[in-house]
């Protein structure tokens, strides 16, 4: 990757005493701000937002020769930095860019740098469509102009809950272990509300600090009362760390549920064989039956990514695509870049495309009936979709062989 090519400086500053409009940026050229972590903790999945990003600019000004707005032609640009992970680095350059008259930003990954960036924007007037946030805490503290393409934390279960009902045996008890994050937490509070409703027991619920380098006096409450479901609502890095001590301490469980980390290439990387069986929430598969007017179907948006790009497809690339399209739909329907009129576009979008159907509730979040996860799990190396029984592409392989038979 090019990286200098988002590292650019030197954005116009806004119009004294008015409201900017990202089109003054640049004569007939849109052009996003904002922060991606290519690097540190978080880069794995802040990368594929990024290439998620720079599909979507890629196909709309080289295979559309751009999008008309308001009578006129523009072309797409980001300006986007390496926050590096780290939240006041985040912070510091969001300002900077909102200084230099940015409208339109786009987030980074992890609630933990979302949240306070967003605070930035939303202070200044502008807006923010974000992939990397989910926290409950960015959509219920009265904001109006930051937009999330995924359900709030709280609200991301419920396909979890209903696939964990259809299995065979029965499940009856699941513990669930969770980062102290402002993402991880919200989402551990509503996976356990939303279990137990459906009457099954949660045994052990589990915190781990934000920062963790060892899991194993954990595991061992784990093999002395073993569930039938390890739920873990932890991160990349955190998921993998989990998976290695679980076959280091022969831990093994019926299903490992892990909420981010088994999309990515390098958790498989990490762990080979003993990826297999993993199961893990997608917002997106390339075999759904999503259609739009940009890249055509959700399988053609992942034959132009294959064409264009190296890095390995998961659904966070395509939920960065989603953003700029959110953006590009609402100005076209707004007639203009005026960035309350795009927002006033946004918060209204009823938008079928490649990535399904795109609405936010009145808070700001993805709508849950709609944008809600997909379940799946790695079978063979390959990512299989297992719930919802109407788009699957293979059974749930349930129980999961042992470690050791996955060597």
């Amino acid at each position: 990757m090019d990286r200098r090519s988002f590292l650019k400086t030197g954005a116009a500053l806004a119009v004294a005493g008015a409201m900017p409009s990202v089109a003054r940026a640049q004569e007939g050229t849109i052009t996003f701000g904002g922060s991606v972590p290519m690097t540190g903790s978080a880069a794995e999945t802040g990368l594929n937002v990024l290439y998620g990003y720079r599909c979507a600019v890629k196909y709309i000004n080289e295979e559309m020769g751009g999008v008309e707005i308001g009578g006129q032609k523009y072309k797409l640009d980001l300006s986007l930095f390496d926050d590096a992970s780290d939240p006041a680095r985040a912070t510091t350059l969001i300002q900077r860019q909102v200084d230099e008259g940015i409208g339109f930003f786009l987030g980074s990954f992890g609630s933990n740098i979302v949240l306070p960036t967003c605070a930035i924007t939303e202070g200044a007037g502008r807006i923010m469509v974000q992939a990397g946030g989910g926290s409950d805490l960015i959509f219920t503290q009265g904001r109006k102009r930051v937009f999330g393409i995924f359900p709030r934390a709280s609200l991301q279960f419920v396909s979890s809950v209903n696939m964990f009902k259809a299995l065979e045996p029965k499940v009856g008890k699941i513990s669930i272990m969770y980062t102290n994050d402002a993402f991880s937490e919200f989402q551990a509070a509503g996976a356990r509300k939303t279990i137990e409703e459906a009457g099954i027991e949660v045994i052990d619920y589990i915190a781990l600090p934000a920062q963790v380098s060892d899991v194993s006096n954990v595991l061992t409450t784990i093999r002395q009362n073993t569930p039938d479901i390890l739920v873990c609502t932890t991160h990349d890095e955190t998921s993998t760390l989990i998976t290695r001590q679980m076959v280091a301490t022969n831990t093994n469980v019926p299903m490992l549920y892990q909420t981010l980390g088994p999309q990515t290439a390098g958790y498989r990387d990490a762990l080979g064989n003993y990826a297999n069986g993993v199961v893990t929430q997608a917002y997106w598969s390339e075999r759904a039956t999503f259609e739009c007017e940009y890249f055509g179907s959700a399988a053609k948006f992942a034959e132009y990514y294959a064409a264009n790009f190296d890095r390995t497809l998961t659904y966070h690339m395509a939920s960065g695509a989603v953003c700029i399209l959110a953006y590009v739909q609402a100005a076209k329907i707004a007639g203009s870049l005026d960035v309350d009129a795009v927002r006033d576009a946004l918060s209204g979008l009823d938008y079928n495309c490649f990535y399904g159907h795109l609405r936010f509730t009145p808070e700001g979040d993805g709508d849950p009936a709609l944008l809600g996860p997909l379940l799946v799990q790695r079978q063979a190396g390959e990512i299989e979709v297992i719930a919802p029984a109407d788009v699957a592409s293979a059974p749930v392989i349930y129980p999961a062989p042992s470690w050791q038979d996955r060597a």
